[in-house]
């Protein structure tokens, strides 16, 4: 502990008399900031696939559907009747919604939403959770019937999607880099690169993201009030150091986000099952997760957790079993003669490379080298989405419909079709993908959703890791802000600021 401290203490003292003796730029009183790790890459919900834009979209749209605590759907915009088995009438609730031109939200806008992704010729990343549907028809200004092509009893779940002015559609307005939606929120300002001021319409209050990739960066702009508010990307170290500090308080709840490790199937090591299973054997992730992550996580066996409807209760843990793991990669041809080797990409935020180094000497123990590479994330996540590893780490967030099976493993789901980044083939899971659509009722469904989740589990496209906890600190002037299990920013609609600051003396005092 004493090592780790200062390692910390050092870094932080030298960041914060830079950031003191720096001439500081004049900061509104009327804004509350937020850092983020990274920016969003895309805010036209239609494109996005990477967790920052999904969360920011999420303030900037909305709706037909939402999700409860079992993520079971519940009405948006919208309720909902079905007519028949392959036909539901959704109804736009009052009152009515408005777009941030001023133009109200209309069952056009919605059909028009709907139909630009299902049209294979605009390459949406999200068609493939939306082929069911099969036709969208506006009934009048209120009401939009969705004709599937077949029954399926989680149908509301799917449309989750964001709505857009069905003008703008047509007119191919740049909706990545001037968002027009209906929710709760309107962006202002981004003239600044890494910088988004959204103003919350219900109250004008000013809220700007403001984008510090380096967490210690982070921790000390906090500290000197430049950033009212964190949320997740912080080493254990510097939320421990964060908890001893005056002026700080930190908000902590179970989380449900995934993460994993993906392999690429195409490739001759990590496409042999042996040498996944061995990798899985010799990972210890309770270990990882009480002495690295501060017991900020629960083990993963499935993408879905336990309290899911149709979460996998029963999967068995993958145990720690080193010596299993070097049995293994023995049947697949490798030893001390002819060591596995590998190339394993992250990104590079510092505790993410940290968790890849102590798999990598974990892995090491067993006869498996390691070659880490660490990118930006524009870089990384781009090299996952193109097939560009043998294996990588990344989480999966916000994830709530099984369907997510289908859009992350069918064999015909690779990008830009789906997410299957990996290149996962099992005619197996794609027969039970099918059987899984012919299902009539719910606990059907779970049955076989837990069936695939099963197989996943003997073939190990992904290893599961652990769901990370979620964290939020901010300064003491903070209130309101609430966290949510997927780690959405939804609690900046109720974060207020209560006019104060931290003094130099005070910061200089902290980093002591």
């Amino acid at each position: 502990m004493t090592g780790s401290r200062s390692a910390i203490r050092v870094p932080l003292l030298f960041l914060a008399w830079l950031l003191l003796t720096a001439c500081g730029e004049v900061l509104d009183d009327r804004v509350i900031r937020m850092g983020l790790a990274t920016a969003p890459l895309n805010l036209d919900p239609r494109f996005a696939t990477d967790a920052t834009s999904a969360r920011i979209n999420r303030l900037l749209y909305q709706r037909l559907v939402e999700f409860d605590a079992r993520s079971m759907p519940v009405p948006g915009i919208a309720d909902w009747r079905r007519i028949s088995g392959t036909h539901y009438r959704f109804r736009l609730t009052r009152p009515r919604q408005v777009f941030s031109n001023g133009q109200p939200l209309t069952a056009a806008d919605v059909v028009a939403t709907y139909r630009f992704v299902l049209d294979p010729a605009n390459a949406s990343p999200h068609r493939s959770t939306l082929t069911l549907i099969e036709q969208v028809e506006q009934v009048n200004e209120e009401q939009i019937d969705f004709y599937l092509q077949r029954t399926d009893p989680l149908f509301p779940a799917y449309l989750a999607l964001e709505i857009l002015p069905a003008k703008l559609i047509a007119e191919s307005h740049p909706f990545e880099s001037h968002p027009v939606g209906s929710g709760g929120f309107r962006i202002v300002d981004r003239s600044v690169p890494g910088r988004l001021r959204l103003e919350r319409l219900i109250d004008h209050q000013l809220i700007e993201l403001v984008e510090v990739k380096n967490p210690t960066v982070r921790v000390l702009k906090l500290l000197r009030g430049e950033i009212h508010l964190l949320q997740n990307d912080l080493s254990p170290e510097l939320v421990g150091y964060l908890k001893s500090r005056d002026g700080i308080q930190l908000k902590q709840m179970v989380g449900n986000n995934f993460s994993y490790i993906g392999f690429n199937m195409d490739d001759a090591a990590t496409g042999n099952p042996l040498v996944r299973r061995a990798i899985a054997h010799a990972i210890d992730r309770q270990a990882i997760i009480r002495l690295v992550m501060n017991r900020a996580a629960r083990t993963a066996e499935a993408l879905f957790p336990p309290e899911h409807w149709a979460g996998a209760v029963d999967l068995p843990p993958i145990p720690y079993d080193p010596e299993r793991a070097k049995a293994l990669l023995g049947r697949a041809g490798y030893g001390p003669g002819n060591p596995l080797k590998l190339t394993y990409k992250t990104s590079s935020d510092p505790f993410r490379i940290r968790l890849a180094t102590i798999i990598q000497s974990q892995l090491q123990a067993v006869g498996i080298e390691l070659d880490l590479r660490s990118y930006d994330w524009g870089t990384f996540f781009g090299d996952i989405k193109a097939g560009r590893f043998q294996l990588y780490s990344l989480t999966w967030v916000g994830l709530r419909t099984p369907d997510s099976f289908r859009y992350i493993f069918a064999s015909d789901h690779v990008p830009p079709a789906g997410a299957n980044r990996g290149r996962y083939t099992s005619p197996l899971v794609d027969e039970l993908l099918l059987q899984a659509e012919s299902q009539e009722s719910l606990a059907e469904l779970a049955v076989s959703y837990r069936h695939i989740q099963q197989r996943l589990h003997e073939d190990l496209p992904y290893v599961p890791l652990w769901y990370e906890d979620q964290l939020a600190v901010s300064r003491q002037e903070v209130e309101g802000y609430r966290l949510r299990p997927d780690g959405n920013y939804d609690g900046l609609e109720t974060v207020e600021l209560m006019h104060s600051r931290i003094s130099s003396a005070e910061l200089a005092d902290a980093a002591d």
